[in-house]
């Protein structure tokens, strides 16, 4: 790591874009009906990508420039890497930890447990590139993810399907769904593959790493606007970037593709560079409280979610649950069926909104 970077300062803009980031996670994970839900607010069924497509890898790029914030300060003190190793293994246990007591709600069968999930991926993310950044510049940072992508797509569009005796990029069909079904243990959420598998979990992780690079350029004696724009330029290049490398090896989500890489981090790049030029540069803070109070406690506020929805689907009123009722009542108005499942998701939202902001005003910050 460069000694030349400088300490790192708390942005105002970051804080807020994981709320907002943690929000809208919540709400499309947690509609009124799945039945009814517009169709931007579903994640793909396999090429394409939607406005839920893009809440995964944002978040993940955040988690990059976090790291970055945060452990840059630690390595110019010279704190002994022993222990930040230490306390990075821990902290991704933890998160792991965490996604598996969710992926074991509410029956605990261990017979049927998935290993894979969403903490699970940002656990590992975390991982390899907190230890990236301890022990890499941003140039072998940036080298490390174009090889990881360009050696991916290769592999991905080069390498026969075994058993099928050619290429094939279909659901259950393809390589990773193939390397999913010899060595991924437990359940799949999709039978026979997996969207958080063994093999996508390594693009996933230069998600995490254009973060960090993202991260590394805030810190540098650039000024502000410098910054800014250079965020919101890069991040249209890498888009387009992405958008004409998705020709040939489609944007999809599910397998995590090379080209789905660059189109999202290429977005939260100039997501955050807007952000960054409204808030901490133009000082207009008006409307972000929301997203600063869930980001102060995001992953607590994602699990509380978790676990909070589970108990509403569990209550039952006249033989309906309450996001059922809630929908059918909204539609029997008149309502269209699908925004009154967003109506729900939203204020759904809005009820796990509530612990946050108690915790976030009594200064209890809860680190996984």
């Amino acid at each position: 790591m460069e000694k030349q970077l400088a300490t790192s300062s708390r942005l105002l803009s970051l804080d807020a874009m994981r709320g907002f980031t943690i929000a809208a996670m919540i709400m499309v994970n947690f509609p009124g009906s799945e039945a009814h839900v517009f169709q931007t607010l579903h994640h793909t069924i396999w090429n394409g990508l939607t406005f839920t497509d893009l809440i995964a890898p944002v978040f993940l790029y955040i988690v990059g420039v976090s790291i970055a914030l945060a452990y840059s300060k630690k390595l110019l003190t010279d704190a002994p890497k022993g222990d930040l190793y230490k306390k990075i293994v821990i902290r991704s246990l933890k998160i792991f930890a965490v996604g598996m007591f969710l992926n074991m709600l509410p029956n605990f069968d261990f017979a049927n447990l998935r290993y894979t999930g969403t903490l699970h991926r940002i656990a590992i993310v975390f991982l390899v590139c907190a230890m990236l950044f301890l022990n890499t510049n941003w140039k072998q940072q940036a080298n490390l993810g174009i090889i990881i992508l360009i050696v991916y797509w290769l592999g991905m569009v080069l390498i026969p399907t075994p058993g099928q005796g050619k290429v094939m990029l279909e659901p259950g069909n393809n390589l990773a769904a193939w390397i999913d079904q010899q060595f991924l243990p437990g359940k799949m959420w999709q039978g026979n593959w997996d969207p958080e598998g063994i093999l996508s979990t390594f693009p996933s992780i230069v998600t995490g790493i254009t973060g960090m690079l993202a991260g590394r350029l805030m810190l540098t004696s650039l000024t502000p606007n410098e910054k800014s724009n250079y965020l919101m330029s890069t991040g249209l290049f890498v888009a387009a970037a992405g958008y004409f490398w998705g020709l040939t090896f489609p944007v999809n989500e599910n397998l995590w593709t090379s080209s789905f890489v660059l189109v999202t981090s290429g977005f939260a790049s100039m997501l955050l560079g807007t952000l960054y030029f409204i808030i901490d540069i133009k000082g207009r803070t008006k409307g972000i409280s929301p997203g600063v109070i869930f980001g102060a406690n995001a992953i607590a506020a994602y699990v509380l979610a978790d676990i909070l929805a589970l108990f509403f689907y569990l209550l039952h009123f006249d033989g309906k649950t309450l996001n059922e009722m809630a929908v059918t009542s909204l539609s029997e108005a008149g309502m269209d069926p699908r925004l009154a499942s967003m109506l729900y998701a939203v204020s759904f939202v809005f009820i796990n909104f509530i612990p946050s902001y108690i915790l976030y005003k009594r200064k209890i910050f809860i680190k996984l």
